[in-house]
């Protein structure tokens, strides 16, 4: 066999890190490391397995899967057959990340060289019934109760870690698609995980602990270290790492097996499941040890590790009694991951670190025996995302980000501690009473009576809303449907009273024709706005009438279960108000519009600006528990967007931008057909835009955040700096700038001169837009694009994207105010409701669900 492998000689310093920590861990990967790495520093196969001790047909097979696959195919089984150890948890993240129809067991076996027995066997003992919603059974040591698992919080300190379940008995609706977390996120969080053990080993040591202990030690020097890092590693009975964890039992932090079940180590993905050497601890081992690893020192400060484990013991009680306060309406269990604190005998459940005077609130359980912590972690992450939309990639973002500050902190700081905790997305699934009280009073519950199950159907109601009358024959030469198609499908709108035939019209020759028109009152829908100083709900029909419209005052300083109070009754007094108006079978739903960035899979706003107080908040699931019908969030200035696209009808039907003033300067975009939200459903934020335009960065590159992007404080600041004299008035920022309109509308040069800078800042963020998506219209509208203000902001924007953009030549943008009202957010809200289940898309393409979710 050749001597020489191309790509011997290149490793990177992150690879050749990876390599190095396998050759330390032991097992079968640090022979392949092995072999890789002294193959790098030029060494020939002879050598290589002289100084290894294995077979040059090993070093040269595995030099070639290296060439060939690089680190994958290291990762990889080597051979065929079936492994000797099996990770359940690595089986069951598989089966639920898979992507679409490779979840399947026999797909799950092949890849992981299992046979369909044995990953069959798996999902049922989890209970993972295929084809039906995700209802697990979670085989931690004792199981965890309740049919609906959450992930709720992870603690780590020096000595432990331990992940926080909260489970309640009736299983969560099946979530939708496009909520599951992916490998990306896994992986992210595996390196958060990786740089925190190392932060608390570092500590460890500093604090006087022996060698190879600390969660960050070298996985291979001693068995602590080797389950902190999720590797396997057998362990003599009755030394010092075989005793229990916090929570009594066999140690946490090890893949539990019995001489039976042998349980190696896999990785998130691609990971190798049979190369873990077998457990040798078991009945009849001899206390043999795993090679490469060694019994831990005795201590060499008994009384400072008394004292360590002392404030671990006190820090985790304080967590969990944060936990029980911030979760009172789930089960709480605290499943130990790994755990160094105990060194003796197992410790009675009754010794655990209890919250004072909250016994029994938080139970405690062991990982499960055929897995290690972190395929476990990976699986309840798995479960927790497939389950439940709350549960979303920003959950998991944040929990990374979390890891990575404690990374970065002080280890030397007595509270350096992972103390994560969700927020109280969960609450909801406990107000039953909230929900009797508000709404199983009410009649209008959401159905989908208007079931458009044809993707030709909803073609006919788009061209039918565009063109306002239409007749059948004119249908069918827009749409490109044959005349028998377009008359079907009419005939059977008109008979579910979501079409209404006009008058006749006379033809010069044949028989009349008789054009259709949408039926107004066939549908309706309520729009809630949520701004920091002011609460909009309307009530619209399918033609985008207003049917009645309520405001209610908010400041942003209210508690948010006062404020999600306020929203939800004064949705109830406007559906109230439309009274009659409102068919309960023809109701679809509600939209909400608020300011952003937003999560819209886990339906909580996030920062809002001025609005700090309702930060984090899980808005949308809180105001299912008043609403027994669909509920959708949307970002304030896309659901303008959408509404100006579903009322303007034909004037809308092109792409476009909608730039809406508001508190704040976003934008709205549709595109190629439809709203387009983008990845995370933030697509549109605009105040960056304008600042790097503007040249606006601080001295690290940061675009600044622009005064300019908020009209109602910067307009009557720059005002009052050019000579206005500020108006006295009652109504905040908001009266002001009006007060500023009103001045600048009568010839007032300060105001004037006020509107038209902020005019120009918002002008070159849209110049921006026009050059990088090539489209010809812009829309004005929002709240604070007025009447005595829109000629300002009109003439200059459309100067600024006629006159500068590099293909000026080409085209000619238009710049037009808005069809709808102040309240575009709100009316935009309800029409999002009208769209996600009349606008034409191909399955491939959906964003929503063309059923909405039943509340």
């Amino acid at each position: 066999m050749s001597d020489t492998r191309p790509g011997d000689g290149t490793l990177s310093p992150e690879l050749r890190a990876v390599l190095r920590r396998w050759a330390d861990e032991g097992g079968a990967l640090a022979t392949r490391a092995g072999v890789v790495l002294l193959a790098a520093d030029g060494l020939r196969d002879a050598e290589i397995s002289r100084r290894l001790g294995v077979s040059r047909q090993t070093v040269g097979s595995w030099r070639q899967r290296w060439t060939s696959a690089g680190i994958d195919g290291l990762e990889h089984r080597p051979r065929t057959g079936r492994p000797a150890t099996v990770d359940e948890a690595e089986v069951v993240t598989r089966t639920l990340l898979a992507p679409g129809g490779s979840g399947a067991s026999r797909a799950v076996a092949r890849e992981l060289g299992l046979s369909h027995a044995t990953v069959a066997g798996i999902r049922r003992r989890w209970r993972l019934v295929p084809d039906e919603p995700v209802s697990p059974s979670v085989p931690t040591r004792p199981p965890l109760p309740g049919a609906d698992v959450w992930v709720m919080g992870l603690y780590v300190d020096g000595l432990r870690g331990v992940l926080l379940a909260g489970t309640r008995l009736v299983p969560s609706p099946p979530a939708t698609s496009g909520t599951v977390i992916g490998a990306d996120v896994l992986a992210g969080l595996d390196r958060s995980l990786d740089a925190a053990l190392a932060s608390a080993s570092a500590s460890t040591r500093r604090d006087g602990a022996g060698p190879g202990e600390g969660p960050g030690a070298g996985v291979g020097t001693d068995h602590a270290a080797s389950r902190r890092q999720g590797r396997t590693t057998a362990v003599a009975p009755g030394s010092a790492g075989a005793a229990g964890g916090w929570a009594g039992g066999a140690a946490p932090g090890e893949p539990h097996r019995d001489p039976a079940h042998a349980v190696g180590t896999t990785g998130a993905f691609g990971a190798d499941p049979g190369q873990v050497p077998a457990d040798s601890s078991g009945p009849g081992s001899g206390g043999r040890r795993v090679a490469g690893t060694r019994p831990a020192p005795p201590d060499v400060d008994s009384r400072a590790r008394s004292a360590d484990v002392g404030a671990s013991d006190r820090a985790l009680a304080g967590y969990l009694a944060q936990a029980s306060r911030r979760h009172p309406d789930l089960a709480l269990h605290a499943v130990t991951l790994w755990d160094d604190a105990s060194d003796g005998a197992p410790a009675p459940a009754t010794d655990t670190p209890q919250p004072p005077g909250t016994t029994g609130i938080v139970t405690c359980h062991h990982i499960p025996a055929r897995s290690t912590w972190r395929t476990f972690l990976r699986a309840m992450i798995a479960l927790d995302s497939t389950s439940h939309p709350e549960s979303s990639r920003r959950v998991y973002l944040d929990l990374a980000a979390e890891l990575e500050r404690y990374a970065a902190g002080c280890p030397d700081d007595p509270q350096h501690t992972v103390r994560w905790l969700r927020e109280n997305v969960a609450g909801h699934l406990g107000a039953e009473s909230a929900k009797a009280g508000s709404a199983r009073g009410h009649t209008w519950s959401g159905v989908n009576q208007i079931d458009l199950g044809s993707f030709n159907e909803c073609v006919v109601i788009e061209t039918v809303r565009l063109s306002g009358t239409i007749t059948r024959g004119e249908i069918a030469h827009r749409t490109g449907l044959t005349q028998q198609s377009v008359s079907r499908i009419a005939r059977s709108l008109l008979d579910r009273g979501i079409l209404i035939e006009d008058a006749q019209l006379r033809a010069t020759s044949g028989k009349p024709r008789t054009p259709v028109r949408l039926r107004g009152a066939a549908a309706h829908a309520l729009g809630i706005h949520i701004d920091p100083e002011l609460l909009t709900a309307v009530v619209i029909d399918l033609d985008g009438a207003i049917v009645c419209t309520r405001t209610r005052s908010v400041s942003a300083d209210t508690d948010p279960a006062e404020f999600v109070e306020r929203v939800a009754a004064l949705g109830r007094e406007t559906l109230a108000e439309a009274g009659g108006a409102v068919r309960p079978d023809g109701f679809l739903g509600i939209g909400v519009a608020v300011p952003g960035p937003v999560d819209i899979a886990s339906g909580t706003v996030l920062g809002p600006p001025l609005m700090s107080a309702w930060g984090d908040l899980p808005l949308l699931y809180l105001l299912k528990d008043h609403f027994p019908c669909p509920v959708i969030m949307e970002k304030d200035s896309t659901a303008a967007a959408a509404g100006e696209r579903w009322i303007g009808r034909d004037r809308r039907a092109r792409d476009f931008a909608y730039l809406y003033l508001g508190t704040g300067v976003g934008t709205g975009l549709y595109l190629n057909g439809d709203i387009y939200r983008g990845v995370s459903a933030n697509a549109g934020e605009f105040g960056q835009l304008c600042a790097i335009a503007l040249g606006r960065v601080d001295k690290d590159g940061r675009p600044e955040i622009l005064p300019e992007c908020n009209p109602p404080v910067s307009v009557p600041d720059l005002a009052a700096r050019g000579g206005l004299r500020p108006v006295a008035t009652t109504g905040g920022s908001t009266a002001a700038y009006l007060a500023v309109g009103r001045a600048a509308a009568a010839g007032d040069r300060a105001a004037a001169a006020a509107v038209r800078e902020v005019a120009q800042a918002v002008g070159r963020g849209a110049l921006g837009l026009i050059d990088l998506l090539d489209i010809d219209l812009i829309v004005l509208g929002g709240p604070f694009f007025t009447d005595d203000v829109a000629d300002f902001y009109l003439a200059e924007i459309a100067r600024t994207v006629n006159e500068f953009p590099t293909a000026r030549r080409l085209r000619r943008v238009e710049v037009e105010p808005s069809v709808l009202s102040a309240g575009a957010a709100a009316v935009g809200a309800a029409s999002t409701i009208f769209h996600a289940t009349f606008t034409p898309r191909l399955r491939g393409r959906e964003t929503r669900a063309r059923h909405l979710p039943t509340g």
